[in-house]
């Protein structure tokens, strides 16, 4: 959005909170947009993070700040306020969860909500729960939905791809179901890892790819999968080339515990964009644009029955595969677009 928002209508203004370097500032700063980072490694530092950020606003004097992550928003529109910003405008990257774990947390949202003119809500789902939930006037919220570089996902090289699949030793393996998920129990893992257990008896090649193999949930999902042939899974705490990591599955699947878990979903689109047929439930963005055998195969919560008998229908349908990557690539492709998201975000900043 950096890139996207550049040229002569706006004038960006980076500040980020940071206890050190990062790839979005090095990113900044390769593409000439101003970025200064203020030291912050937990609410020690908020005092410090809090005059800074006003010093800076009072002599910028910015027509909008636009704030990202909790303890940006709380900071941030703090001392946008103080300064007299008179638009203010937070993205909301959580849905219900301070309401489900963190009670306290539901205060400083409510924090936020009063301090912000405008809250951008990446989905239906957080829009119900600020308007719902919160009390938050529906004037004061826009859905505008992630968007993503299209390109890279759809135009991977195969030099990438083979790299990987030697990396990952996967070259006697088929077929390859995909996970990319925190090792959380909402993500629904421990629902995957038994129907996996059942491929495998009809496919005794088959293998697991488990990606962003880290979390709270992590000792009961190794417990599952000490009971799999070693030899079957594959565990990866990260990858960076994503891009390619979808092209090694055959199969890719997503079944997050309940509706209101994902305030977005990523992988939801980042699947179809790659061309890799899928299984979902319909948790955050996928209620809005996954359709049942058009672009993937949804299956209720909480069900490994479901995504056993859904993935091996992906794996023995030929005509399935080509017509789930064929419709997921038209159902994202405009929709998740980043010209999309800058046209609407750009309304936002009109307003």
């Amino acid at each position: 959005m950096a890139t996207a928002l550049s040229g002569d209508k706006y004038q960006q203004d980076y500040l980020l909170l940071n206890p050190g370097d990062s790839a979005l500032e090095q990113f900044l700063k390769k593409h000439g947009i101003p970025v200064q980072r203020i030291r912050c490694t937990g609410k020690k530092d908020w005092l410090y993070a809090l005059w800074r950020i006003f010093r800076h606003l009072k002599q910028a004097k910015p027509d909008i700040v636009h704030c990202h992550l909790q303890q940006a928003n709380i900071i941030g529109l703090t001392a946008a306020k103080i300064a007299g910003v008179k638009k203010r405008i937070y993205t909301r990257h959580h849905s219900d969860y301070h309401h489900r774990y963190y009670p306290k947390g539901v205060w400083l949202d409510r924090y936020c909500n009063t301090l912000a003119t405008h809250i951008i809500a990446p989905s239906e789902v957080v829009k119900e729960v600020l308007c719902e939930r919160e009390q938050v006037p529906a004037r004061k919220v826009s859905v505008i939905p992630h968007g993503f570089d299209m390109d890279y996902f759809r135009q991977t090289d195969k030099i990438s791809v083979d790299a990987l699949r030697e990396k990952y030793q996967l070259n006697d393996h088929w077929p390859v179901i995909g996970v990319i998920s925190r090792f959380t129990e909402l993500k629904g893992i421990q629902y995957i890892i038994p129907a996996f257990q059942k491929i495998l008896q009809s496919y005794p090649g088959a293998l697991l790819m488990l990606l962003n193999a880290r979390g709270d949930y992590e000792a009961q999902i190794h417990r599952q999968l000490n009971l799999l042939p070693p030899e079957s899974y594959r565990t990866i705490p990260f990858e960076q080339d994503l891009s390619a990591a979808y092209r090694l599955f055959d199969v890719f699947v997503q079944v997050s515990t309940e509706r209101m878990i994902e305030s977005f979903g990523q992988t939801y689109v980042e699947a179809l964009a790659a061309g890799t047929p899928a299984v979902f439930t319909l948790a955050g963005i996928a209620g809005e644009f996954i359709v049942h055998e058009q672009n993937a195969l949804v299956v209720p919560f909480r069900d490994t029955d479901a995504i056993y008998h859904a993935v091996t229908r992906i794996i023995n349908d030929e005509s399935l595969r080509n017509r789930l990557k064929e419709e997921g690539w038209h159902a994202v492709s405009e929709r998740f677009s980043f010209k999309k998201m800058a046209d609407e975000l750009e309304r936002v900043y009109a307003s």
